[in-house]
């Protein structure tokens, strides 16, 4: 019987390793300043001729080499970073596994320059793999890496890569990202003699965020500083207020690798909540610390993707760390910046804040009383007047310019903080009817009822089944005077049906959410001073940045400096 297995040559077995590490000439810049960095390299310079198709090259200040470990690192499976199978658990450098350098030689014309400080340079010269001159060099210590001609001795994927402006901007990206996760270290990337990238070395990580992703765009992140468990969360996250649908960047990074994971990024988004619209997505730069044994960084190729021993534990800590973030953040506004609104007078006796924090006491008038003779009591520089424009805004005067408020959204905030805490405690009181409301439904609409009936009783709606498609409301919330209880039940089925507030993963947020939208008072609905009052009292109560279900600010500043200038007083 003849033999069907066999041992690969050499050239093969490299020309396949690779195939997994090295796939564009943005693997083989990764690999390269990856090495560097291990390298212990205060400063790398990369350069690109024709998107790195022509001529890729990586200098570094490093360590360097001596001569016999040069020509030993281009032999496959050679590291100085792995001694034994135990020092793949928790290891902490990059380019361990000894396979990038020989594979990129494998498919290229390499040539690797390198001095450790001790005698004379070395520089040796490879094409496809095979060792063709080894000599003597005067160079300052490190190590610098030339490649040319990608896959000149493999055509069949070089016909692959893409265009020239293509290839480069997969190289910047990596260059980019490594330069995030250093500070510490300097970066050039200079493409076809010119200067796309220049980092200096030593910056702080937000110096550094600005220098990448551009002062605009940095700009609109506030920090986050979060340990809880075996994690620590750091770094920095978009305002709600400037999140667009488009143009976000993210970045995640363990233990100071960067990689990728899509739930961990869904985590993040779910820790705004409701502070942003579901269809925007916020920017993300965030740093991941844990113990090195609780986390595997070998499980990918192109080490792309971690495994985390406690992954729920991870994506719950991210969660609660973008959420403290916004806790401690004031509403970005879209006129100067907000440096806090004042007290307007809330009660501090216990039984006077409990009826404020009381979901079905908005706008009461046993509160009226109490939060009415407490003008007297206003911060210095407040003014107590509150006036109502185009029976859709209030205004008033803080310390530093003039405070204006969208009446619908704010209570759609207040609507929203109190729902979620009735759906996942006793509910809300309600109000049975004298003439129970009969109404017909869709099919639809009548499956959503069904689906979200035990959510519809905690808000106050007792919902039964009458026959066909009709059901019959018995009890309904009370949230306000003009409540207009029919409409708001028809809406928010009608919402739930379609699927309107489906941006939201938690099914109580997502109902939470509408609710709120169809029960909030309305743009164009007069109130009068009390009620301005007290909906005020109850939106500074609220824990998370005062913005609406659909990520709209509920508050905007104009301070007075503007006012000032825009009449020529400045």
């Amino acid at each position: 019987m003849p033999r069907c297995i066999a041992i690969l040559p050499d050239a093969v077995a490299d020309q396949i390793a690779a195939g997994e590490v090295v796939e564009r000439p943005a693997s083989v810049v990764k690999e390269l300043v990856e090495n560097a960095l291990d390298a212990g390299a205060r400063h790398v310079r990369i350069e690109l001729e024709n998107g790195g198709k022509v001529r890729i090259e990586v200098g570094d200040d490093g360590s360097g080499m001596g001569r016999e470990d040069a020509v030993l690192a281009l032999d496959r499976h050679a590291t100085s970073k792995v001694r034994s199978a135990a020092d793949l658990v928790g290891v902490s450098t990059f380019g361990f596994r000894g396979e990038a350098l020989p594979a990129i030689a494998s498919v290229s014309r390499l040539t690797l320059s390198t001095h450790d400080g001790v005698g004379e340079g070395t520089e040796l010269t490879v094409a496809g793999g095979r060792l063709d001159r080894v000599g003597a060099i005067a160079r300052q210590r490190g190590t610098s890496v030339t490649v040319r001609a990608l896959f000149f001795n493999t055509p069949a994927r070089r016909k692959f890569l893409r265009s020239a402006a293509s290839e480069t901007r997969a190289a910047h990206e990596a260059v980019a990202t490594l330069a995030l996760a250093h500070p510490r270290t300097g970066f050039e990337l200079h493409v076809d003699g010119g200067c796309r990238l220049a980092v200096p070395p030593d910056q702080e990580p937000a110096e550094r965020l600005a220098a990448v992703w551009g002062r605009d765009l940095a700009g609109t992140l506030v920090p986050v500083h979060y340990a809880a468990g075996a994690f620590r969360v750091s770094g920095y996250i978009q305002r709600p207020g400037d999140a667009q649908p488009t143009g976000r960047r993210t970045q995640l990074f363990v233990n100071g690798r960067p990689f990728k994971d899509p739930f961990l990024i869904r985590a993040a988004e779910a820790g705004y909540r409701a502070a942003i619209h579901p269809g925007d997505r916020p920017s993300l730069y965030l740093r991941i610390d844990v113990a090195p044994e609780d986390v595997d960084v070998n499980v990918h190729p192109a080490k792309l993707e971690v495994r985390f021993r406690d992954r729920i534990g991870v994506e719950r800590v991210v969660e609660e760390a973008v959420r403290f973030a916004l806790g401690a953040l004031v509403a970005a506004v879209p006129v100067g910046e907000w440096r806090g609104l004042p007290s307007i007078g809330l009660p501090n006796e216990p039984s006077a804040t409990a009826s404020i924090l009381d979901p079905g006491q908005l706008f009461s008038t046993e509160l009226a009383g109490e939060a009415g003779g407490l003008e007297e009591e206003r911060p210095a520089g407040f003014s107590a007047l509150l006036l109502q424009v185009f029976d859709s805004y209030i205004l008033y005067q803080g310390p530093d310019g003039v405070i204006i408020v969208d009446q619908h959204s704010a209570h759609e905030r207040v609507l929203y903080e109190a729902v979620l805490a009735q759906l996942s405690g006793v509910g809300a009181p309600a109000q049975r009817l004298l003439l129970p409301l009969t109404i017909e439904l869709t099919d639809e609409e009548l499956d959503a009822v069904e689906s979200q009936g035990e959510e519809l009783r905690r808000v106050g709606f007792e919902v039964e089944a009458f026959g066909g498609r009709t059901v019959v409301v018995h009890t309904v919330p009370l949230p306000h005077p003009r409540f207009d209880a029919e409409s708001c039940f028809r809406e928010m089925v009608a919402d739930l049906a379609r699927g309107r507030f489906g941006g939201w993963s938690n099914r109580l947020q997502r109902f939470a959410a509408t609710y709120a939208c169809r029960a909030a008072v309305k743009a164009g609905e007069r109130l009068d001073e009390r009620e301005m009052r007290e909906l005020l009292l109850r939106l500074f109560a609220t824990d998370l940045p005062p913005h609406d279900v659909h990520g709209r600010a509920t508050i905007v500043q104009l301070p007075r400096e503007e006012l000032e200038r825009r009449f020529g007083r400045r």
